[in-house]
């Protein structure tokens, strides 16, 4: 029989001592007062309603729930007579699936019928099966931690599964069996990862075992988008290095994101290296500590960088004579695989574009702290990154992870360094909007010469004389267009004919 406790008092195994089961019991209260307003609407109509899952889960957590996830014995075409007029908005994009989404007030609710669904091998699309039991309905969760509900609108709590057990131990555990819950739903197998990531739960020895035994059902049965979504979920986890270490360790990874798990190279007398893998988890963990620092809480494109940039080492392994290993080139190759992966994975152009970048960008600052850089070099950096350029100062630093505190001191001071000089640049030379003193239109009247292709190769030649030399001013940089004209061999305007430029010499 299922255990069917009142959340007040909390059931015996909560994991929340008196205080925080009062706190718990009124934060339960106070988010659900539409859900309790409408569980009284159904049990008039002598149907049931329960909040379930996620919300329920998150009040024990201690977290303020978001939308709400209701479940009923009522079909849907009964949930729709019931909230009629209730409601201030009904939509029914769900209903296929049994789920009427509603709005009362600033509240969000989803009422789902009791179901069960399968998806059979191969198909992308589940059975759907109504029930009348909320017990059975539970049981199809993915987890127990979401296999609890609150019956409304009295918050009796059912947890046949232990769910609360479980938030106290932090682990996830299935309501039946592993291979059973994946079977029902593969994607369930990167939501293991995802939920360790996000709440810093380990996985049950079991779940851990089925995630592995399931993994080639997950590009069988689920759409490469809805993949993407639950990986993009992860990644944006508080600690996603967590949830893809469970990746790799199970053997999931290979299917998904092959080129992680291939960082693990081995170390032997021919081939000397730290420890590319970690360091690429450690790279992770160090970028996401340094995105409040940059502004840049929460990023994706940052994060994909962080995990993927060093994936060209595998490819580009080599020996050298005096016995150290180099990876030429990796950058590049590793750019051109980041690219690949991610389009295969059909994440956003931009999101592509952006991390294969950074991945090709992020070993420009070698060599700063020893030689320095000239203020051209610089300006070239900054025109290189161009609207990147604070994600690339942030993954530059997070990639130090020299256990040689000397040596990361050097590098933090460089890094220091770069960017005041960057600052001081911008503030004098405009670098964000980095551009020649010369447009297209002064172009064609100092060279007298129609639009068209040439007119590229002289902006590109004074955005390059812009790079090296900074600000020159207008009638400068026209005579150094002259020179440059007179070398390509393209005839000059008469004496005398040089046009007066319309904007001033800027300091």
């Amino acid at each position: 029989m299922p255990n069917s406790t009142s959340l007040r008092p909390v059931s015996p195994v909560n994991p929340l001592n008196d205080e925080q089961r009062k706190a718990a019991a009124a934060l339960l209260r106070r988010v659900s007062a539409a859900a309790d307003e409408l569980g009284l609407l159904f049990t008039r109509h002598g149907y049931e309603l329960a909040l379930v899952g996620g919300p329920v889960r998150d009040v024990f957590l201690g977290r303020e729930p978001g939308d709400l996830d209701l479940t009923t014995d009522a079909p849907p075409a009964e949930v729709l007579r019931i909230v009629d007029g209730w409601a201030d908005a009904v939509w029914t994009v769900g209903i296929d699936f049994g789920t009427v989404g509603l709005r009362k007030d600033s509240a969000i609710l989803e009422v789902t019928t009791y179901r069960s669904e399968e998806y059979a091998p191969r198909s992308r699309k589940p059975e759907v099966r109504y029930g009348t039991s909320l017990e059975a309905d539970l049981r199809r969760r993915d987890f127990t931690v979401n296999a609890m509900a609150a019956r409304l609108p009295d918050h009796e709590l059912v947890d046949p599964f232990g769910g609360l057990a479980a938030l106290r131990e932090k682990v996830l555990r299935t309501p039946g069996t592993a291979d059973e819950s994946f079977s029902d739903d593969a994607l369930r197998i990167l939501r293991a990862a995802r939920f360790s990531a996000q709440l810093g739960f380990t996985v049950a020895d079991d779940v851990r075992e089925a995630m592995g035994r399931q993994a080639p059902r997950l590009l069988e049965s689920v759409s490469t988008e809805r993949i993407t979504d639950e990986l993009t979920k992860l990644m944006l986890a508080p600690d996603p290095a967590r949830g893809v270490d469970l990746l790799v360790k199970t053997g999931v990874a290979e299917h998904v994101l092959p080129e992680v798990p291939r960082l693990r190279l081995e170390a032997d007398e021919h081939f000397r290296h730290k420890d590319v893998y970690q360091h690429s988890l450690t790279v992770l963990r160090q970028a996401i500590g340094l995105e409040a620092r940059y502004g840049l809480t929460g990023d994706l494109v940052l994060r994909l960088a962080a995990l993927l940039h060093d994936i060209g080492k595998p490819g580009t392994r080599s020996r050298l004579p005096d016995g150290r290993v180099a990876f030429h080139h990796h950058e590049v190759v590793g750019a051109k695989l980041a690219r690949k992966r991610l389009t295969v994975l059909r994440f956003p152009k931009d999101v592509v574009t952006d991390v294969s970048r950074l991945v090709e960008l992020h070993l420009r600052f070698h060599g700063y702290g020893e030689a320095g850089w000239t203020d051209s070099a610089v300006r070239r950096y900054v025109r290189d990154a161009g609207p990147l350029l604070t994600r690339l100062n942030a993954l530059t630093r997070a990639d130090c992870t020299t256990r040689n505190k000397g040596k990361a001191n050097r590098l933090a001071r460089a890094y220091d360094d770069l960017e005041q000089r960057i600052e001081r640049l911008s503030e004098e030379e405009e670098l964000a909007r980095l551009r020649p003193e010369l447009d297209g239109n002064e172009i064609m009247q100092i060279l007298g010469i129609p639009r068209g292709p040439l007119v590229g190769q002289a902006y590109a030649f004074l955005l390059e004389l812009r790079i090296e030399r900074g600000l020159i001013g207008k009638e400068q940089a026209a005579q150094e267009l002259l020179r440059w004209a007179e070398g390509e061999g393209l005839p000059g305007p008469e004496a005398g004919s040089l046009p007066v430029l319309a904007r001033p010499d800027r300091p």
